[in-house]
């Protein structure tokens, strides 16, 4: 599945930068009608706060309602981390994600835990980070007949995870581009089919005083879906974002 629209990057605020706020928000949207009725409204804000000493806060949501004459997309998602010492080396976070998936028909996905990351790369230009967690998942489904029958009958599923996590960014040609990715597996304990995996690529090309054009292509994949549900999606999408950051005074 292909779908193109004006949208915001994924671009990272990174938590160990030495500033004191940084904001990243957009808001696009689409209306059609007459022989085409279509609507899309995308919003995204993402925002990261640190302490000079000890503390990190970052928080990522996200929001996309499309309708083709009918409801086809109406999702939820927030990303939030607290951080310990997010400039060394080695530091360990907080997470909770909640999240719902019209299309999927995930009527709320919510999961909790705590990990470390290790800053294998940590400069100006060029970040590369591999972080490992383990989190606590509480997923309500909008049915109960599943492409793996073992969890037919069922619309709650409960489990623990673990999460292998990539990311990093790389400042090129002078800074006129900024390539930026992630990636993350995310298995279950308890069943080896039980798991999922994303991945997601992007370029920032720099506009003007904070604003930027970018391009970003998203890969998600989850194992255990419901009946007649596809396990994978694919989407590009591209737009205008703008980047505000604080340093402190």
């Amino acid at each position: 599945m292909l779908v193109m629209n004006n949208f915001d990057g994924l671009s990272q605020l990174n938590e160990s930068d030495t500033l004191h706020y940084q904001i990243r928000a957009s808001l696009t949207g689409n209306f059609q009608d007459g022989n085409v009725r279509f609507t899309s409204v995308r919003s995204r804000i993402d925002f990261t706060v640190t302490t000079k000493n000890s503390w990190a806060f970052k928080t990522q949501n996200s929001s996309l309602y499309q309708a083709f004459a009918v409801k086809a997309d109406n999702d939820l998602f927030s990303r939030n981390y607290l951080y310990f010492k997010p400039k060394n080396k080695i530091y360990p976070y907080a997470i909770a994600y909640i999240s719902t998936n019209f299309r999927r028909k995930i009527d709320s996905r919510i999961f909790a835990g705590a990990g470390f990351t290790w800053q294998m790369i940590n400069q100006p230009n060029n970040t590369l980070k591999l972080s490992a967690n383990a989190v606590y998942e509480n997923t309500e489904f909008n049915g109960n007949s599943f492409n793996f029958t073992e969890y037919d009958g069922e619309k709650t599923s409960t489990v623990g995870r673990g999460t292998v996590y990539l990311s990093g960014f790389h400042n090129l040609f002078e800074k006129r581009v900024r390539l930026y990715y992630d990636a993350f597996w995310q298995p279950a304990f308890t069943n080896s089919n039980d798991y999922r995996t994303e991945y997601e690529i992007g370029l920032d090309f720099p506009v003007w005083k904070g604003f930027s054009f970018n391009v970003l292509y998203t890969y998600k994949f989850e194992n255990i879906v419901v009946t007649k549900i596809r396990q994978d999606d694919t989407i590009l999408t591209f737009g205008l974002a703008y980047n505000f950051k604080q340093k402190y005074h």
